[in-house]
């Protein structure tokens, strides 16, 4: 596994980090947000999906589970496990849209659905250093190196 780390100093530079990856996204990429509550996942998961072409606006699936955001053919699926005992059939539906080849598949609170993700994807561990600052720590596999090439704060 490969390891990168990068900081940022505001909410607008957590966006912008979030765009350079998601300019960089192809389809098929699993990609886990790991941090605690008001880390700035959604606020990173509105810069990837504008790096990825979507015009759509960008909230946060707390309460209806799961945002597609969609730029010509290809789909980003943003996917939020907090208010989920147990995976239940949202695995399912997990399982066809991680094996689309045309999809982007960004979840958090993944707690739940381990048993059904790839060993291949991008973790993202946000940890809060200040009222807008963030540290983030990129966890990855060669495979997936793409995605961080030339990408900074």
């Amino acid at each position: 596994m490969q390891r990168k780390m990068i900081e940022t100093s505001s909410a607008l530079a957590t966006e912008k980090l979030g765009e350079q990856i998601g300019q960089q996204l192809v389809g098929g990429e699993v990609i886990e947000l790991v941090s605690d509550l008001g880390g700035g996942k959604t606020t990173f998961v509105r810069g990837l999906a504008r790096g990825f072409g979507s015009p759509d606006k960008v909230a946060s699936p707390t309460y209806t589970i799961s945002k597609v955001y969609k730029h010509g053919s290809r789909e980003l699926h943003h996917f939020d496990f907090y208010r989920l005992q147990e995976a239940g059939l949202i695995s399912h539906e997990l399982t066809e849209v991680i094996e689309d080849p045309a999809c982007t598949v960004v979840f958090e609170w993944g707690e739940v659905i381990q048993n059904v993700l790839p060993a291949e994807r991008l973790t993202v561990t946000i940890t809060k250093t200040g009222e807008e600052s963030r540290n983030f720590q990129f966890q990855y596999s060669e495979g997936l190196a793409y995605l961080l090439e030339g990408v900074e704060a």
